[in-house]
């Protein structure tokens, strides 16, 4: 049981890390802020959008959970949705990412 438990928490460390640096790394490099998208000026546009989208929605989910109301307070069931939202996102990107390290074979 806590084999399972540790390869889930480290399959949902795996995602938000590699969420964090793609989000960063698009920010970086496209000079605007990465937030969940699907337009485009054209379909490869579109495709790339939603690709980051997917890539980097789990850092997007805490980031947006986070975000104060007008009078500075945090929701916290909004905090607590989005927390839940984006480890389980996580969760599935990092299962994503080490299945593509394992089937690599590196």
């Amino acid at each position: 049981m806590t084999k399972e438990l540790l390869a889930a928490a480290f399959s949902i460390g795996m995602g938000l890390c590699m969420a964090g640096v793609v989000t960063h790394l698009y920010q970086l490099l496209f000079k605007q802020p990465a937030m969940l998208r699907y337009d485009g000026e054209t379909f490869l546009a579109s495709m790339g959008h939603l690709a980051m989208s997917f890539v980097c929605g789990p850092y997007i989910m805490l980031q947006t959970g986070w975000t104060p109301a007008k009078d500075g307070t945090i929701s916290t069931s909004s905090a607590l949705l989005s927390a839940m939202v984006g480890f389980s996102w996580a969760f599935l990107t990092g299962l994503l990412f080490l299945g593509t390290y394992a089937s690599i074979g590196i």
